[in-house]
């Protein structure tokens, strides 16, 4: 059997979704027809992807090396697509390729640019790695990229790309089980989670390093837990593991989102695009609905709300 870019598509899913189920949902197809596919795609590479439980599926240390090297070929084959057809739907239309680590700024900064730009075709292409996404800007793939750089870990940027700094310091919340004990508390300490499992996503650039030095820096060494924050979710409503996460995350009834106290895990956001360009008005608009794309979604967020309330952040007067 040789692998295809469908099966490649697949086992991402599987991973994103942490379930047969919703996987083959997402797909289009049933889920016997995907655990078959599943199975032939683990027999041609001599051994299993993903563990079935309780929790829903999980890759294996194999799994995550197929899905680091799978992933890229996907997000690579979807833009192209993409490129395709827009470039034959809209021969002579204007269009702005955005790039987006995840972002709940992300559809109000959709929907902003597609009002203040009309008749511009806007295309989006997400990747859970910042530097992809500014090699993708460097190799004239896309048109700017919203990316976040883990504090301490800085981003490699390709020569002649431009960043504008959206958020200096953004800080990293922690999320866990609704039940908890350090639920209890507006503020967590990292010495309360010392005993916990921890989950990052090492594909995420900077994650995984940053993740660790905060810990060190706080005396605690907790195991840490390697998986997408897709399959992070299921395992941390159920008090098996606690994850950082955004500030601007949403509410969920079965999950507590907390900032740390002095808040020692941070990133910092910014928008990157080529220079010098034709299309500096472009990417003024691009950054200024950004930026109130942003400021909406921290606000709508009552923990960050209440965090920018204590900090006196100039977000607030927007």
């Amino acid at each position: 059997m040789e692998l295809e870019v469908r099966h490649l598509r697949a086992l991402c899913a599987i991973a994103d979704t942490g379930s047969l189920h919703k996987a083959a949902r997402h797909l289009g197809m049933t889920q016997p027809s995907l655990t078959t596919q599943l199975r032939r795609i683990e027999n041609a590479l001599g051994g299993a992807l993903f563990t079935r439980g309780r929790t829903g599926c999980r890759p294996t240390p194999l799994g995550r090396t197929v899905l680091g090297r799978a992933r890229p070929l996907v997000a690579q084959m979807a833009l192209l697509v993409t490129e395709t057809r827009a470039a034959a739907a809209r021969a002579d239309g204007t269009r702005l390729r955005v790039g987006s680590t995840a972002s709940r700024a992300l559809a109000g900064w959709l929907r902003r640019l597609r009002q203040r730009l009309p008749g511009t075709d806007v295309a989006l292409h997400m990747d859970v790695s910042a530097g992809a996404l500014l090699l993708a800007v460097a190799a004239g793939q896309l048109d700017v990229a919203f990316v976040h750089e883990v504090e301490g870990c800085p981003l490699r940027v390709p020569h002649g790309l431009r960043g504008r700094v959206l958020v200096e310091r953004e800080p990293q919340f922690v999320s866990m089980a609704a039940d908890h004990p350090a639920a209890a508390a507006q503020v967590v300490d990292l010495a309360d989670l010392a005993q916990d499992r921890w989950m990052v996503d090492p594909s995420v650039d900077g994650e995984w390093d940053g993740l660790r030095r905060v810990l060190g820096a706080a005396g605690i060494d907790p195991p840490l837990m390697c998986a997408d924050y897709h399959t992070a979710a299921s395992l941390i409503v159920v008090g098996e593991a606690v994850a950082p996460c955004q500030p601007t995350s949403g509410p969920r009834d079965d999950m507590a989102i907390r900032p740390l106290h002095g808040d020692p895990l941070a990133v910092r956001l910014l928008l990157y695009h080529r220079a010098p360009d034709g299309q500096r008005q472009t990417y003024d608009t691009a950054y200024a609905e950004l930026a109130a794309a942003y400021r909406e979604a921290a606000l709508r967020a009552a923990p960050y709300r209440q965090w920018l309330l204590r900090h006196g952040s100039p977000l607030l007067c927007g």
